[in-house]
């Protein structure tokens, strides 16, 4: 896979989860005094932090499952796995990464899942 368009999931997913902790941020006054006890440290560091499990709890199931797939994500580009399937080893499509940054399954597989699971 291009260097050039891993570069770009990168960004975009470091995007989509700095946005997720500032919507935290607006809506959680629990979260905010976690943020505002934290000096020097970057906001989006405290959601991989295993000091910030008080944060945790205050997220939704929703959000920590997005939170989890996008630091899976950010962990695969930097051991060069991003974009491979983590079921069968194939290319995910780049379509498919530019719709669903966080995306572990190709295609094929994620039908698979999903039928399994009806």
């Amino acid at each position: 896979m291009e260097k050039n368009f891993i570069e770009k999931m990168k960004e975009t997913l470091l995007a989509q989860k700095q946005e997720l902790i500032n919507n935290l941020i607006a809506n959680n006054s629990d979260f905010q005094n976690i943020v505002d006890g934290l000096t020097g440290k970057d906001a989006v560091d405290v959601a991989t932090d295993d000091v910030d499990r008080k944060m945790l709890e205050a997220l939704g199931a929703k959000d920590v499952n997005k939170l989890k797939l996008i630091d899976s994500a950010l962990s695969r580009i930097e051991q060069n796995k991003y974009g491979l399937c983590i079921k069968c080893g194939k290319k995910i499509p780049q379509e498919r990464l530019e719709a669903i940054p966080s995306a572990l399954l190709c295609v094929e597989c994620k039908t698979e899942d999903e039928r399994k699971n009806r």
